[in-house]
């Protein structure tokens, strides 16, 4: 197959960020590929559509096998903000194998061995490209951003708001699930009609059944009134269900005859009653992880993620804090000299440097007690965990891989840092105390965008 060239007006694979250039439609990924290997020698080839590959037993992921060995959602591939080629493992039963050590989350090199449950595969890097859809507009509702990563997610995010089926929005605590669901409804047909959010995560289960289907008098204990339920009061509009790998097991059969029948029953009768909703589902948890753990069914999975959109953290796109800043500075009550201050390029480049683990909300909190306080609070620069004696700072909401990586790359910002602090920015001299090369040193000052060593 012949190579793709991008085209006039495109984006390379190899950018990041806009860097400067003017807003495009289409950023260029390289195509992931993977050859399966059989005693008999290589066998079939399996590519990718985007930047992503998704490997399993269910016959909605990329690549569908067939051996028992394989878990219904086992691992995928995909392509990071950097452009390096990564394996995640999705709490597969059998684990992912990389070149025979086995992997939560690894890089893949051109010719790695792969292996899942009986099966192997050989990597191969391929000088084909896709293109991947980039909104031109650097805002989408409350969310606003010019780097790629937010502009890829905006072009999905706009083309949801044209269509009515599900949606699952993914991404870390804060990183603005919420305005999202909020900005689709709002591009939608429904606009007109009420925007319901439902946090699956602060009632049990009981409860949440009455809040999302509503009851009669005397259903149970406490019901002294009958109640309409979410879904009854949204008829028309959205319903966002924050937080939906909480829902209890035996609630999800009923979540799920909702999306498929469009109809719900109150708690205490069996009359079905006829609702129209758009169903909206966000979590900072991998649904798939959680599928190949019993937690949450795989019918109702599939249900939600017609269409699945993953918001990038605010470490895969600190050029955004810029244009963040501001937005959110709008949105806080404070004396204006210092909502100005706070607006000075140099204390929003100290910003921009931080790892911000609670993202958006985080740095709003930061802001807000900047104001409040009357005072230029520096940001923890990466060092957001406290050591063993600290494991109270572990964030236990997220899978392990996950956990592992924010910790590994917070402990690579902070110790690089202060040891070119040490060195006054010598990078040959902190390369020789650190004893390692200075071009491992210079990759890592790109991995996490740092360009200076004072704060």
């Amino acid at each position: 197959m012949d190579e793709q060239q991008p085209g006039p007006g495109s984006v390379g694979d190899e950018t990041s960020t806009l860097g400067g250039r003017q807003p495009t439609d289409v950023v260029w990924t390289r195509r992931l590929r993977l050859r399966h290997v059989t005693p008999e020698g290589p066998g079939e080839v399996f590519e990718s559509a985007s930047d992503r590959l998704q490997i399993g037993l269910h016959p909605l992921n990329d690549v569908c096998l067939t051996q028992r060995g394989v878990s219904r959602f086992h691992c995928e591939i995909y392509t990071s903000e950097r452009h390096e080629v990564w394996i995640r493992d999705l709490g597969s039963r059998n684990g992912t194998f990389v070149d025979g050590v086995r992997v939560r989350e690894a890089a893949l090199a051109d010719g790695s061995l792969l292996e899942l449950g009986g099966v192997t595969f050989r990597f191969e890097r391929t000088a084909e490209r896709n293109a991947l859809q980039v909104s031109p507009e650097a805002r989408f509702g409350r969310l606003v951003g010019t780097s790629l990563a937010a502009r890829t997610v905006f072009a999905l995010l706009e083309k949801a708001a044209t269509t009515d089926v599900s949606i699952l929005l993914e991404g870390e605590t804060g990183t603005g699930k919420t305005d999202a669901a909020s900005a689709i409804h709002q591009a939608s047909t429904r606009r007109d009609h009420p925007f319901l959010v439902v946090d699956c995560g602060t009632l049990p289960g009981n409860l949440l059944e009455s809040e999302l289907f509503g009851h009669e008098r005397g259903a149970f204990t406490g019901a002294v009134t009958q109640r309409v339920g979410v879904f009854e009061e949204a008829d028309g509009g959205t319903v966002l269900l924050d937080e939906v790998g909480e829902v209890p097991l035996d609630l999800q059969p009923k979540l799920l005859r909702v999306l498929e029948s469009g109809e719900i029953r109150k708690v205490g009768t069996n009359a079905q009653i006829p609702v129209d909703v758009r169903v909206i589902a966000a979590t900072h948890r991998d649904l798939r992880c959680e599928v190949n753990e019993g937690r949450f069914r795989a019918d109702l999975y599939f249900r939600l993620a017609v269409l699945r959109v993953t918001l990038p953290s605010l470490r895969q796109r600190p050029e955004d804090i810029p244009l963040i800043v501001p937005r959110l500075l709008d949105s806080l009550a404070g004396d204006e000299r210092w909502r100005a201050r706070l607006l000075e390029p140099a204390f929003v480049e100290r910003l921009s440097r931080a790892s911000w683990p609670g993202n958006v909300r985080e740095l709003r909190n930061h802001l807000e007690r900047c104001l409040a306080l009357e005072e230029e609070f520096q940001p923890d620069e990466g060092v957001h965990l406290q050591g063993a004696q600290g494991a109270e700072s572990v964030d236990l909401a997220v899978p392990y891989s996950e956990a592992r990586r924010r910790s590994l790359e917070a402990f690579d910002r902070a110790y690089v840092l202060a040891l070119l602090k040490r060195h006054q920015g010598n990078v040959a001299r902190a390369a020789d105390a650190a004893r390692v090369d200075r071009v491992h040193l210079h990759r890592i000052l790109k991995r996490h965008g740092l360009r200076s060593w004072r704060a």
